[in-house]
Formats: structure tokens, C-alpha cells, sequence
């Protein structure tokens, strides 16, 4: 509604004014009440000790039931009503005393406002025509029935200055009271409309913007967790930490696919240009190139750009977490196979495995995966260390884990590269050897190991120094089947066992 008022602080001293009113309403009513039964007791036992006066002395004369009963002298108040009764009730005789003290005898009408009180010693309110409301009783003894009464007005007085001054004093204390509520729910909401500011600079901010060098935040006084508003303004700083944190990261995504991007193109662009270059020679047919060799090029460009392309893929699969299939592997037999390929394909490195096995070295993984983060391993020592090199593939079995190691002493990863060295498109510097130009690789291998250590549940680390690079590859263990036992692992007749 539009009337509604909107401010927090508008609605909490309406309230608070309005529960301060039903308080101060409640309080004076009470203390009304309670003096006006106060006051209306008092008069009861005036009335009730005039009625026994007047009893006592009609008593004294049974027979005439129209004498009535007042004090000799000036004893009786100031507008004390006197009467007689008969059996059925009815008022045979009634008087007031006046200011001068001689009574004045009631009208027929007056007497019959009176009519009906039953002489029980109960006081009854009555209105009395001419002479205003009174508290009025019977009494009953021998047979002789009197009725007394005196008036209300001094209890109305009272009750009426009670009221008067309990409202003056009411109102001075509401007015008190709602001044000092003001000020401190305007203390009190302080902190939250400094919060409510920040809110609104960060609701104009521009979020989007790249050079958005800081946001706002909440003053660190505002954010006292004692307090409801302190904790509202912990949170606001939460949650712009938490913004600034995902705009960093969004910054660097959108760097490292940039960066991605012109790597990728670079690499793709090397083997087309070289492949688009052979193969016009080999159109021509005639050129400083001979045929075969132009096609021996190309066919090696072709190889070189499908592993780029299928690495490429491969880290595009798991980085959309999609889990690779999942069968127990020996990762003995796997890295024993991987050495033996590496020895193989280059005999001027020593390559060797060595075992220490506490416990089968079963994982639960893809072996294809697995078989490839090996062979990167080893490629990657082999890119990078000079001819010479020992090149050991170590496998760790515990109850724990399974850990896979290919360490070699050769010169070493410099210490700025090791930060990022599982970083896609990586390379090392001069002071890793390189056989050739073709033995560089894409800087795809160990991010490609890392990838699938992660898909894998594990991790890869590296750690170097001149004379030892070692790169560790960790997983978890496959679980063990109820019922079965151990099976012993199968150790090749090239390793070395520790």
C-alpha cells in the first residue's frame, strides 16, 4: 500500500509508540480501577455504619415505620439519605439531609428510584432524580427495615483528578520515552544504513567493466558479528570477496584461453605451413626436394599435428569431467611395459625400473589414460635430458596409496619453470637439452599427465634440482574384494626391487 511507511526506522517508532500507548492505556486503567474499588470501599463502610446507626435508632421506635432514623445534631455528612422500608420493599419514608442539616423529605419519584433494594447489607449504585448517584443499603433487625445512602460524588471527583493527571503524566512520559527511542533506534540503525550505502555503490558499480580496480566494502566497525547488522555487513564483505575472487578468475580463465588459443593456433600453424610447403614441391615435381623425402616430411608434420589435435581433445574430455572408464590396472605391468618401449626407441639413455611393493599395485582406472601419462613421463625425459642419462620408472605400493616416479639426473627444470610446469603449452628453456627440433614436443605431455591424474583421483608433482628431476604421479588404491587375498604383483625381469 502506499501508505504504508516504508522506512525501518519509521515502522519500528510507530510501534514501539504504539506499544508504549497500550502500556500507558493499560497501567492507567488499572490504577483507576483499583482506586475507584478502593474509593467505593471506603464509602461502602460509611454506608453500611450509617445504615447500623439508623437501625439502631429505629429500634428504639418499631411502630412507626415513617420515622426516620437520623443523628441527633449535626453527627450525619452532608447529604445523607434516610429511609424506611416495608416487607415488600417498597420505601414508606425518605429524606436527605441538606447543607443546613434539616432533612429534606423525597419526592414519590425519588423514593421510587429507590425501590427494590432488599435490606441484605448489599450496597447498590443508584441515580436519584434532583439529587445525583448514590451508594445506598439495607438493613434488616426485629422486623425494622432502614435504608441509608450518601452520595458519589466526591469518589467521582477523585477518579475524574486521577484521570486528568495520570493522562498529563502519560503523555509527558510517552513524549519522553518516544524522544529517547528515536535517538537510539537512530543510533542503532546506523550501522545498517551505512551498509545499505555500500550495497548501492556496489549495486552502480560496474562488475562488468576490466578495469574495476577495488568495490566498496563495509567498514570494519560495521562488522561485528555480536550484532544483527554487523553480521549483515560480514556478509556484504563476504560476498565482494567472493565477487573480486571470481572476477580474478574469470581474468585469468579468460587469459589462460587467450593464451590457449594463440599456443594452439601457433602449434597447428607450424605442421600445415610445412605440409602445405612439401606438398606444393611435390606438385611441381621438380624442385631441391625430392619426392620422397618431401613425403616423409609431410607424412611426419601429418603425425605431429594428429598428436597435437588428439591431445588437444583429450584435455577438452576431462576438463568437462567426463570419468574415464574404469577397470582394475597393474601398474607394474604398465610401466614395465612403458620401459621397455623407451629402451627400445632410445638406447642412449640407461632406463630402469624399480619396485617397493608393500602391497599389490592395483589401481582403478583407465589403462589406455594411464599407459599415456607414463609415456609422456618418459617422453618427456627423454626430450630433455642429453644422451647418457639414467632414466629410472619407480612403482610404490603401500596400503594407502600407489605412487608411480621417473626421476633422471640430468640438469634439471630452472626454478621459474617449476611453478608451471604442468601449465598447457609449457616449455622448457635452453638449459634442458634438446636433441633436435622435433624432440621438443607441443608442452601438451604433463599437462596432459596432470589431467589425468586428476580424473583419476590423484595428482602429479615435480620436484628438481641439477642432477635430479623427479616427477611423481600419485593414486588412489583399488579397493580390496571381501573374501579374496592379496594377489602378488608380477615382477619383470628388468627391474630392480628395493
Amino acid at each position: 500500500m502506499s501508505g504504508t511507511p516504508r522506512s525501518l526506522r519509521t515502522r519500528l517508532l510507530l510501534r514501539i509508540g504504539a506499544a508504549l500507548v497500550a502500556v500507558c492505556a493499560a497501567m492507567a486503567l488499572a490504577a483507576v480501577l483499583a482506586q475507584r474499588a478502593l474509593l467505593l470501599d471506603h464509602l461502602d463502610g460509611r454506608v453500611t455504619d450509617a445504615a447500623e446507626h439508623g437501625l439502631a435508632g429505629a429500634s428504639a421506635r418499631p411502630g412507626d415505620d415513617r420515622d426516620l432514623p437520623f443523628p441527633d445534631g449535626n453527627g450525619h455528612p452532608d447529604g445523607l439519605l434516610a429511609g424506611r422500608l416495608d416487607a415488600h420493599g417498597a420505601v414508606t419514608a425518605a429524606a436527605v439531609a441538606g447543607p443546613d442539616s434539616t432533612p429534606r423529605t423525597l419526592t414519590p419519584g425519588q423514593r421510587a428510584a429507590l425501590r427494590g433494594i432488599a435490606p441484605d447489607g448489599t450496597p447498590h449504585t443508584r441515580t436519584v432524580p434532583g439529587l445525583g448517584t448514590y451508594r445506598v443499603t439495607g438493613l434488616e433487625a426485629s422486623g425494622v427495615r432502614v435504608l441509608a445512602g450518601l452520595p458519589m460524588d466526591d469518589v467521582r471527583d477523585v477518579l475524574n483528578r486521577l484521570v486528568v493527571v495520570e493522562a498529563v503524566v502519560g503523555a509527558a512520559g510517552l513524549a519522553v520515552a518516544g524522544s529517547v527511542c528515536a535517538v537510539v533506534v537512530r543510533r542503532q540503525l546506523r550501522p545498517l544504513g551505512r551498509i545499505a550505502a555500500t550495497a548501492a555503490d556496489l549495486a552502480r558499480a560496474p562488475l562488468g567493466h576490466e578495469r574495476l580496480t577495488g568495490l566498496p566494502r563495509v567498514p570494519e566497525a560495521d562488522t561485528d558479528p555480536g550484532s544483527e547488522a554487523g553480521q549483515v555487513g560480514a556478509a556484504l564483505n563476504r560476498m565482494i570477496d567472493q565477487v573480486e575472487s571470481d572476477r580474478a578468475a574469470r581474468r585469468r580463465g579468460e587469459e589462460r584461453m587467450r593464451r590457449f588459443l594463440a599456443d594452439a593456433g601457433h602449434e597447428l600453424r607450424t605442421p600445415l605451413a610445412s605440409i602445405v610447403g612439401y606438398a606444393e614441391l611435390m606438385n611441381r615435381g621438380t624442385g631441391p626436394v625430392e619426392p620422397m623425402l618431401a613425403w616423409r616430411r609431410v607424412s611426419a608434420e601429418s603425425a605431429r599435428m594428429t598428436g597435437l589435435v588428439e591431445d588437444l581433445l583429450l584435455l577438452a574430455r576431462l576438463d568437462e569431467g567426463n570419468s574415464p572408464r574404469s577397470a582394475e590396472v597393474d601398474l607394474v605391468a604398465l610401466v614395465a611395459e612403458a620401459v621397455q618401449e623407451a629402451r627400445a626407441a632410445d638406447p642412449d639413455r640407461t632406463w630402469r625400473l624399480a619396485l617397493r611393493l608393500d602391497a599389490p599395485a592395483l589401481v582403478i582406472g583407465e589403462e589406455t589414460g594411464l599407459g599415456k601419462a607414463v609415456a609422456n613421463l618418459l617422453a618427456n625425459a627423454r626430450a630433455h635430458t642429453p644422451p647418457g642419462t639414467t632414466v629410472v620408472a619407480a612403482v610404490e605400493a603401500t596400503a594407502e596409496r600407489r605412487v608411480i616416479r621417473v626421476r633422471d639426473d640430468g640438469p634439471g627444470i630452472p626454478p621459474p619453470l617449476l611453478a608451471s610446469v604442468f601449465d598447457r603449452f609449457t616449455r622448457a628453456d635452453a638449459s634442458r637439452s634438446r636433441r633436435g627440433p622435433g624432440d621438443a614436443g607441443s608442452g601438451l605431455g604433463l599437462a596432459v599427465v596432470e589431467a589425468i591424474a586428476s580424473a583419476h583421483g590423484g595428482r602429479a608433482a615435480v620436484r628438481s634440482a641439477p642432477g635430479h628431476t623427479e616427477f611423481t604421479l600419485e593414486l588412489p588404491p583399488a579397493p580390496e574384494r571381501e573374501g579374496e587375498p592379496p594377489r602378488p604383483a608380477e615382477v619383470p625381469e628388468l627391474s630392480e626391487q628395493r
